[in-house]
């Protein structure tokens, strides 16, 4: 039967007697499986030059097709469960579902839709059962990716305040290049809403003929007008996601132009800009993303309580500014300003001989009072930038709605010296962390050391890839890819003593075993000619330091198109809660060095069995 269906399908095109390349991938994209076209190229001219010819003949096609859909892996499993070898009876498949793909509730139900769905051979499908092309199909399908099919829709309870969520956030949105002298884009924005961002930060300076500009200060980035930024969120704002987005202002400008800047924000925006509380004005807990779908947040400095500037609104405020004070500790390290200027200034040391015997350096605390317009600040509703002192002024005076942004440096330090009042900080207000200002190559900081202590707002350079966008992109695959992700209950709760180096009690140990059995039409070598690569995999756990770990395949030797493994790893992992997983395959070049060929990482408690 399979090889009537095969000939009817592709018969046609041999009328002539034989065909090219360009006709041989057309005719496979037919038969609706995946081929990548350097590997299709190889087996192709494998046959070809044999013959000196440039063309095949309809047994050729055949033996082309076998080659890259007919995986031996998959005839291996097939056979197992297939009385005949040539077909899997409708019972045969439900006990393919239970014992392979540990489904466990209405197998009857699956095994009826996989053949409805995946079976190409109308006769097959009529009698209800699956042909080895129909399994080939089912196995290559999105139904087999190894990341579960509900975490690819909203699962988490979308009811609880802001800061209970990790959200999806870039650092310097605008950037698309270096932090120094690269361009400014309105594409940066673009991209990362549409990888479900939902966190972008905007830069804004005095621009001519009171237009305010978005570029990186003090440097030779190139500069957008900050209307054309905002009009390319309004659009893409809830592409990829409904939940809502905060806008991040690192605001250089001076008064005059804010109120260009709330001009523009409210009449781009219109409803979907909040200008107002959702409920209650007298604001005890943050709203939930459920309660702000469709919403964009302003962050910005504000002046005095959301109730006043709510009542200000109500009244015309135009052209009004009001002051924050701000102490401003001189030993700061990284967070006055996270940008370090492009010509440091020279330093002047005095010689030794006349240094005087030196005091304890004093912190100098001076007050800094900042302009801000009114129309501006009173957009700012429950996302108010409030500069960050200690965690303990931090309990004792910060509202819920006021947020901070650290910088990495100092971050890290708090990790490692104060990881339990961080967490406890992190899960009362939104905190943000951001890149050092010596990263001006637009290099990235690993995400998960702060992750592990409930920041939620982890800012990233989008636009460098790297381990730690993929573990960014693989962490916000979860949950339908909406940019928001529940923190476990230990991350959320004021009383929690969860630390990352001390997980203690909070521990759920998780047994996982991990069969890696072959790869397909991987990427070929860049040292190839051909299509060949000297394939290893590395399987990586990030998460608490404890369950930090790598493991390494053996190498299969010239063989990209279908490398055999067959070995198993296990690991146990402490808090899968906060675990990564990251499939890394490269290509052994020397005994020294590996290259990157391809990679794929998701949450621990994501995967899939079977």
């Amino acid at each position: 039967i399979a090889h009537t269906w095969f000939l009817s399908i592709i018969q046609n095109e041999f009328r002539a007697g034989k065909i090219d390349l360009d006709c041989t991938m057309r005719l496979l994209e037919k038969l609706q499986m995946p081929f990548d076209f350097a590997h299709v190229k190889h087996v192709f001219k494998k046959i070809v030059d044999k013959r000196k010819a440039h063309t095949i003949n309809i047994e050729d096609f055949r033996a082309i097709y076998r080659t890259i859909v007919h995986r031996p892996e998959f005839h291996e499993l097939f056979r197992v469960y297939s009385s005949n070898s040539k077909i899997l009876t409708n019972t045969e498949l439900i006990e393919f579902l239970r014992k392979e793909q540990h489904e466990t509730e209405d197998c009857e139900t699956t095994a009826l839709e996989i053949i409805l769905k995946y079976e190409p051979i109308e006769e097959v499908r009529k009698r209800r059962q699956l042909s080895f092309e129909g399994f080939i199909r089912y196995m290559s399908s999105e139904d087999c990716l190894i990341f579960k099919t509900n975490h690819r829709t909203i699962y988490q309870d979308m009811n609880h305040p802001l800061c209970d969520y990790f959200i999806s956030s870039s650092h310097n949105t605008y950037l698309i290049s270096d932090q120094l002298i690269g361009p400014s884009d309105l594409m940066g924005y673009i991209s990362a809403l549409l990888q479900g961002c939902r966190c972008l930060e905007i830069d804004c300076w005095d621009g001519t003929n009171n237009e305010p500009v978005v570029y990186h200060g003090h440097t030779l980035t190139s500069k957008i007008p900050f209307h054309s930024v905002i009009r390319v969120i309004d659009k893409y704002a809830f592409e990829a996601s409904d939940y809502p987005v905060v806008l991040s202002l690192e605001n250089h400008c001076s008064p005059e132009q804010q109120e260009v800047m709330a001009d523009y924000l409210e009449s781009i925006l219109g409803d979907k800009l909040l200008t107002s509380t959702i409920g209650d004005t007298v604001v005890t807990q943050l709203p939930s993303p459920e309660a702000l779908k469709f919403k964009i947040l302003i962050k910005n400095k504000k002046v005095g309580t959301i109730e006043e500037g709510m009542l200000r609104r109500e009244l015309d405020n135009h052209g009004e500014t009001g002051e924050v004070s701000e102490s401003d500790y001189l030993s700061n390290e990284d967070e006055t300003d996270e940008r370090t200027p492009l010509y440091p200034k020279n330093l002047s040391l005095k010689r030794k001989s006349e240094q005087r015997p030196s005091a304890p350096p004093q912190k100098k605390a001076k007050m800094k009072k900042i302009k801000i317009a009114l129309p501006l600040s009173d957009l700012v509703i429950y996302t108010k930038s409030q500069k960050f002192v200690s965690f303990e002024h931090s309990l004792a005076n910060q509202k819920c709605y006021e947020n901070n942004s650290i910088g990495e440096v100092k971050a890290r330090k708090f990790v490692k010296h104060s990881a339990e009042e961080f967490v406890a900080h992190t899960s009362r207000f939104i905190t943000r962390i951001y890149p050092k200002g010596t990263r001006t190559n637009s290099s990235n900081y690993n995400p998960q050391e702060f992750w592990n202590v409930g920041c939620q707002m982890v800012a990233l350079n989008f636009q460098t890839p790297g381990v730690q966008m993929e573990l960014q992109n693989g962490k916000f695959l979860d949950n339908g890819g909406c940019g928001y992700i529940l923190k476990p209950e230990f991350l959320r709760n004021c009383h929690s003593t969860f630390t990352p180096q001390n997980v203690g009690r909070y521990s759920k140990p998780m047994s996982l075993s991990i069969r890696l059995i072959s790869g397909h039409q991987l990427p070929p070598s860049n040292l190839s000619k051909t299509n060949k690569a000297d394939p290893l995999v590395q399987i990586e756990i990030y998460g608490v330091p404890e369950d930090q770990v790598k493991k390494k395949s053996s190498v299969v030797k010239s063989n990209a198109l279908s490398p055999r493994w067959d070995e198993t790893f296990s690991f146990s992992v402490q808090v899968p809660e906060l675990a990564l997983i990251r499939f890394c395959v490269e290509d052994e070049i020397s005994l020294v060095a590996n290259e990157f060929l391809a990679q794929y990482t998701l949450p621990v408690l994501s995967l899939s069995k079977g």
